[in-house]
């Protein structure tokens, strides 16, 4: 598990790396969110492009960023999600509150 974080002007993107599941999201969502707290930006991108596997934790940090940016007027924009995961965050909605685009 791993995110790398960079930060253009007020754009945060973090690029996960690795499983996305109970016993990583923890660490995710910490380094996720003290970037954003540090940056204030005003949009989040999350790239799964290295995503090997995710499970329900998965959705639960992206819906836990969105709303920790509901604060801030931010957007959330989710890139490079395999199909598999792509159609799971479809089922969850997640496109309600997001930019969604795969891979």
């Amino acid at each position: 598990m791993s995110v790398e974080i960079n930060v253009t002007g007020e754009v945060v993107t973090a690029y996960l790396k690795g499983e996305l599941d109970h016993h990583t999201a923890k660490g995710m969502r910490e380094t996720i969110d003290s970037a954003v707290d540090l940056n204030m930006p005003s949009l989040l991108i999350l790239d799964f492009k290295g995503i090997t596997f995710m499970d329900s934790s998965g959705i639960g940090l992206v819906m836990g960023r969105y709303r920790n940016l509901l604060k801030s007027g931010a957007e959330l924009h989710i890139m490079g999600a395999s199909p598999q995961i792509h159609k799971m965050m479809k089922l969850a909605g997640i496109e309600k509150l997001a930019k969604l685009e795969g891979r």
